[in-house]
């Protein structure tokens, strides 16, 4: 098949999802347009804010997307072959993925915007609840991690291209602090003017463009100025990116997470427009292998592992907290809830689709094959965009800076969410309990991504390498304890079979891929030669704590049945 022919399948197959399955979903939920919603009942412009679904979709999508559906992939991709990975992506995605994201924003709205883990203390019990809390910072953690490591490796270095031209690091930099900045002064136009979304976006928006071009001409190049190298500045940018996400978890949310989301949302539009339209008229042709086979060079075996490399693009724990953490308070009808949630995790779907043709344009022999999956992106993006004349130091420097803002958008969401975990499990929720949280969910981070690991070869590991399995395990477990939580709430309130199928059985699998992952990584982990014993523990950690929330579940299931909106039972907080 030709990569015209998949992106194009592709997208009809995930359109023709949206219109068939997602209306589904819609009736079995019961979305109710004139229902009343918690952005409405519980309005004070601050958290809950009534929002358009256009301005609402651009913002969940960036904030659900991020580096996840670019990374994992094309990880994927070149470890196993497209294939797996395409199939994956669109199946995962339709019946898994796109699932989990709705029904963890239905099940928040109908808990006036609690989070997923209060619709486990409700439905469940307390303890489920607080197991369910720390299985989530643990995971939030390591999302900080992976992606923390990432963003600041964009920063540093210079990449010189075939016709010459470089591009650098320090450019990427200037160009991802300028979209922090643009963002802040959108938000603060909005709030103090007259000046409507869409002419606002129409001035931003450029200047987010503009940025790229700028940011080469004037390189914020820590390692020269500092006289500390790149693997010195690359530690500077791990602390101003983590510092920057505890100012951003505390600032409200009209300030910089809205406007920002609603600018990372149009970027990812361009840069998924850019990138069919590169494949559609670009004349490249499939060149990677379909299949390479069921064990990857690394040893790691394609199932489980295919399933938790990729988790943004397929299904993804993560969603659940955005979708119940920040998007259901905002969420103006219960039918938006169909294109903010399923629509969202369809196109992501289609973001991990381009991610995986710039392997598929890869020969099996070609260096980028061993390159970091942010320049194999950046690589294949500019490539797409040669047929248009655009100059490639510019299609390589926008492709990485939309990488490292996308990624911006999770990390201080992440941020965001860890504080409401620390003020919840500490019962300090003043402004000493939130410094506390935010500080604790983006201090822990630096240990991890400052500790050295050696690979089988002796070298250092970078941090994002040695904790991505641990990442995608914890973030697809995440998944399915939000999909159990899920279940258990419809089950307890409908009684129909379907909820068995639609729900039940996602569930069931995302455990048993998540949990096997987990346990591989325990074994391998305690062997001789493992880069980080950090790895073993905490996926052991993670598979008691949802172990134990299964056996709740259990008993859950074998409760009473309770109607919707109903008051809670003395049994749900013991």
């Amino acid at each position: 098949m030709t990569l015209v022919g998949i992106v194009l399948l592709s997208a009809a197959v995930l359109g023709l999802a949206y219109r068939v399955y997602g209306a589904l979903l819609a009736r079995l939920f019961r979305l109710d347009p004139k229902a009343p919603t918690p952005s409405e009942e519980l309005r004070d412009d601050q958290d809950y804010i009534p929002t358009a679904p256009s301005f609402l979709t651009g913002q969940h999508f960036s904030a659900i997307a991020a580096a996840g559906p670019i990374v994992g992939p094309i990880l994927a991709g070149l470890a196993f072959g497209w294939l797996p990975a395409l199939l994956w992506i669109l199946v995962g995605s339709i019946l898994i993925g796109g699932v989990h994201d709705i029904g963890s924003l239905v099940a928040s709205i109908r808990h006036r915007a609690r989070s997923i883990a209060d619709v486990v203390r409700e439905q469940m019990s307390r303890r489920s609840y607080l197991l369910f809390l720390s299985f989530i910072w643990i995971a939030l953690v390591y999302i900080i991690v992976a992606f923390t490591d990432l963003t600041a490796a964009s920063f540093v270095g210079r990449q010189t291209l075939e016709n010459g031209e470089v591009v650098s690091g320090g450019g990427i930099a200037t160009a991802s602090a300028l979209y922090l900045l643009i963002p802040m002064a959108m938000g603060l136009v909005l709030k103090r003017t007259k000046l409507g979304l869409w002419p606002a976006t129409a001035i931003f928006l450029p200047l987010v463009l503009g940025s790229v071009w700028l940011g080469q001409a004037v390189p914020l190049d820590l390692g020269a100025w500092l006289g500390i190298g790149d693997a010195g500045a690359q530690r500077v940018w791990v602390v101003l990116i983590l510092g920057y996400c505890l100012v951003a978890a505390l600032a409200p949310m009209w300030l910089l997470l809205q406007p920002r989301g609603h600018l990372g949302g149009m970027l990812l539009y361009i840069a998924i427009a850019a990138g069919v339209l590169g494949v559609l008229f670009g004349g490249k042709a499939v060149q990677y292998p379909a299949f390479l086979g069921w064990t990857s060079a690394a040893g790691q075996a394609l199932v489980p592992f295919l399933f938790i490399t990729i988790a943004c693009g397929a299904c993804s724990g993560f969603h659940s907290l955005i979708a119940s953490g920040t998007t259901s308070k905002q969420l103006r009808r219960e039918t938006d809830a169909r294109p903010v949630a399923y629509g969202s995790m369809l196109m992501e779907a289609m973001v991990a689709v381009i991610a995986l043709c710039c392997v598929m344009v890869l020969a099996q022999g070609s260096d980028l094959t061993k390159a970091p999956p942010n320049l194999v992106y950046a690589s294949g993006i500019a490539g797409f965009l040669q047929v248009f004349g655009v100059p490639m130091a510019f299609a390589m420097s926008l492709a990485l800076m939309a990488f490292t803002t996308f990624v911006y958008d999770t990390l201080d969401v992440c941020t965001r969410l860890g504080r409401y975990i620390v003020q919840e499990l500490t019962g300090w929720r003043d402004r000493r309990g939130a410094w506390l949280g935010t500080a604790l969910t983006a201090g822990v981070p630096i240990f991890f991504v400052f500790s050295t690991a050696l690979g089988a070869d002796g070298r250092p590991m970078p941090a994002w390498r040695v904790f991505w399995s641990l990442f995608g395990a914890s973030n697809q477990l995440l998944a399915a304890l939000a999909l159990l939580g899920v279940t258990v709430w419809l089950w307890r309130t409908r009684r129909q079979m379907w909820v068995w199928l639609v729900c039940g059985l996602p569930t069931l699998f995302m455990y048993v891929m998540s949990s096997w992952a987990l346990v591989l990584l325990v074994v391998d982990g305690f062997r001789p030669g493992s880069p980080s014993l950090a790895v073993p523990v905490v996926a052991a950690v993670l598979l008691g704590l949802a172990l134990w929330m299964l056996v709740e579940a259990f008993f859950a299931f074998l409760g009473p049945p309770r109607v919707e909106g109903g008051p809670e039972p003395a049994a749900a907080s013991t």
